[in-house]
This record gives C-alpha cells, sequence and structure tokens, in this order.
C-alpha cells in the first residue's frame, strides 16, 4: 500500500495502485498503476528510470533493513518537492495534523500539556507539528531520514520564525540518551517504513522517561485489504487482512526503492507492550461533514465506510527499565 506520509516519511502514497493496502504518494508521481499480484510476486510494469519503479507489489522474499531504509530515503528525497507543492497548504507551517480526516492536536490534545516538554517528532518531513509544538511552549527536537524534507523544514522555519532543532536520522538506531524525553510524537512518519518496526518501539520508548507518552498515526491496518482507489473501485476487499506481506518496489535492477509494512490491530499492540510501553487509547478518526478533500485513497466515500487512520497513544510503563538496542 504507499501510506500517508503527513509530515515526512510524515502523508505518502497518492498513488492510483489497483493494490490493496497502498495509500499517499503525490498524485501526479510517474510510477504507473498496477495489477493484483499474489504474495511473492511483484508485478512488473514499464515506468521511467530514475528513482521510479520496474517492479512493484507485494513480496514475502526478505528485505534487509538496511536497503529498505536507503530506498526510503532516496524516494522522499526524490518526491519532497512534489510532496510539499501537493500537500504543504494542507499541513500548514506550523500546525499539528495528525491525518487526512483533518484531526488537529489543537483539538484532540492526545500528548496530553506539552508546555516546558522535551518533546520527540519522529519523522518529521518539513515539521509543522514540531514548530506548532514549539508555539506552544515545548522543548522540540525532530528528526527524519530526508535530507530534502529537512531542507523543507528549514524554508518553513525562516517563513514563520520559529526555530526548532532538526536532524537527520534513522528511528531504527534513535542518536539520543536513555530517558531524553517526557513525550514523543509522529504523524505518519517512520513506522511504516521499517522493516522492524518492534525494534523502533523499543528505541521510542528506550528514549522516553517514565510515565511518558507515545502518540503516533498511520494508516489504518483495515485499508490493506482494499485497493488503493478513492472511489467505488477501493470498497471491494481483494487481500487478506493477515497476509503480512510488506509492498516494494524495486528498479529495473532489483534494487529496492520504496518499502512499506502492514501490521494487524494485534500486531502493532503487541510491538507496543513488547517495547515496555501501555497502550491507553486507540482513536479511530471519522471523516467529518464538509470535508470534500481527497487525499489519495482517503477520501469521503471511504472515509465515512471505515476508518483510514489508527492513532495509538501510549506510555512508557514506570518499571519498564530502558534497554539499549545497541546492547540486543
Amino acid at each position: 500500500m504507499r501510506v500517508a506520509c503527513l509530515q515526512a516519511c510524515g502523508h505518502t502514497q497518492i498513488r492510483r495502485v489497483h493494490h490493496a493496502g497502498y495509500g499517499l504518494r503525490p498524485a501526479n508521481s510517474n510510477n504507473a498503476p498496477v495489477n493484483n499480484a499474489s504474495p511473492g510476486d511483484e508485478a512488473a510494469v514499464g515506468v521511467e528510470a530514475g528513482v521510479h519503479s520496474a517492479r512493484v507489489g507485494r513480496t514475502t522474499d526478505p528485505i534487509d533493513p538496511a536497503d529498505a531504509a536507503r530506498a526510503n530515503r532516496g524516494w522522499w528525497d526524490a518526491e519532497a518537492d512534489e510532496y510539499q507543492a501537493e500537500h504543504g497548504a494542507f499541513l500548514g507551517d506550523a500546525d499539528f495534523v495528525w491525518c487526512p480526516e483533518g484531526l488537529r492536536e489543537a483539538e484532540a490534545r492526545l500528548l496530553g500539556p506539552v508546555s516546558g516538554r522535551r518533546v520527540l517528532e519522529v519523522g518529521c518531513g518539513a515539521a509543522p507539528c514540531a514548530r506548532w509544538l514549539r508555539s506552544e511552549g515545548a522543548e522540540v527536537v525532530a528528526f527524519d531520514l530526508s535530507r530534502r524534507q529537512l531542507e523543507h523544514a528549514r524554508a518553513a522555519e525562516a517563513r514563520t520564525g520559529i526555530a526548532v532543532p532538526y536532524l537527520q536520522a534513522d528511528v531504527s538506531a534513535l542518536p539520543f540518551a536513555d530517558r531524553s524525553f517526557d513525550v514523543a510524537c509522529s504523524a505518519f512518519g517512520a513506522i511504516p517504513f521499517v522493516v522492524d518496526s518492534a525494534r523502533a518501539m523499543r528505541e521510542v520508548a528506550r528514549v522516553l522517561r517514565p510515565g511518558g507518552r507515545w502518540v503516533f498515526s498511520v494508516t489504518h491496518p483495515i485499508r490493506w485489504i482494499f485497493p488503493d482507489d478513492p472511489g467505488p473501485a477501493g470498497l471491494a476487499a481483494v487481500q487478506s487482512y493477515f497476509d503480512r506481506s510488506p509492498y516494494v518496489e524495486r528498479d529495473e535492477r532489483g534494487a529496492v526503492t520504496y518499502f512499506e509494512q502492514h501490521r494487524t490491530l494485534g500486531d502493532r499492540i503487541a510491538e507496543i507492550v513488547g517495547a515496555g510501553l501501555t497502550l491507553t487509547a486507540l482513536i479511530e478518526p471519522p471523516w467529518p461533514d464538509g470535508h470534500d478533500q481527497e487525499w489519495g485513497q482517503w477520501s469521503p466515500l471511504r472515509g465515512r465506510l471505515f476508518p483510514g487512520t489508527a492513532i495509538y497513544v501510549c506510555e512508557r510503563r514506570a518499571d519498564s527499565p530502558p534497554r539499549s538496542l545497541r546492547q540486543v
């Protein structure tokens, strides 16, 4: 599925792929639609050379985590300009939008009070969320895998005058000391794009202080059973919810150029609990009346029938000692 990387790896997917699970990439992407493929098969399609892929589909082949990180870094560096041109107005320069449904942190307050608290934004993209948090009095650090997305963040900082420290980093190996933050958050950033998302959960838990909150939004896993189409064709289930095979794009040489994984609700909760976190709420934002904007597979038609976003609200258990993954 191509997800929504709202912020950077933060609303991805807007491609009209007729393959269950793909979600949000720039609508003008040069990638061609593909036919449904069985797990283990990657559909071959003719597309332009470069970062765009020659083979697209779900696969049971093992994917090296380093290959996935390299692919997604390259994809976002190449697509960031188009993504920001298409979605920047919706996301704002200093606003916290959790999802294509338009739920904002200013209304939801899922992070709790942030003034004076040290907050980490995971997969920040152009970092509108981080700048909003800074305007609310938080001490914010934001990171993303993509250099080009961070360049957009610095440009938005110049426009708003709201300064936030940004760095290029991978959620699977955070460059922060144990118990460094009170809150961590991510709006469609990073988590769907790593091979080992359980490791990412453990890393976030490691840098949180006891009692710290971790809130993140991702594509609702039920969307993986449907074609990635905002219209009537996107209402018929074509793929098993229990098929965990990832969505992968490869170039003509077979190198991975894009990676996104699927986790069921149960899988994700198991990752959360296994990282020493407690799930305190699971939010499934409804499609609001009067919201007519489509975002890839997100549309009023589909949004009124089944959820498109899942937001997990977690806290680090006080009795859970931090574990540096470098020692595991």
